[in-house]
């Protein structure tokens, strides 16, 4: 998968330092990964929430962060919308929100 953009993760760990080891890994994961469908992504982590307009959940950082993307499964790219804390999340609307 492509994924747009380590510079959303930079300036998140900026204020996070914490969170920088943890989003390092996930991005090298899905570097890696091929999905097809959100059905695939379950696979690879069953922790993961599908909400609507191919958004994903992912945990971070044993649940302390939550990151949502786009994925566009035909291209194989990863837009990441929205990095933040559980109170930030709880903030949004998963399906539509275009934090950066």
């Amino acid at each position: 998968m492509r994924i747009f953009s380590l510079r959303t993760f930079r300036k998140f760990w900026s204020i996070h330092p914490d969170a920088e080891i943890p989003l390092r890994s996930w991005y090298k994961d899905i570097l890696k990964a091929d999905w097809k469908s959100p059905a695939e992504v379950k696979q690879y982590r069953r922790d993961v929430s599908i909400v609507a307009n191919n958004r994903v959940v992912f945990n971070v950082k044993g649940n302390n962060y939550r990151l949502i993307v786009e994925i566009e499964y035909g291209s194989g790219i990863v837009f990441v919308q929205f990095v933040g804390t559980h109170k930030e999340y709880d903030q949004v609307n998963a399906a539509t929100v275009e934090q950066y």
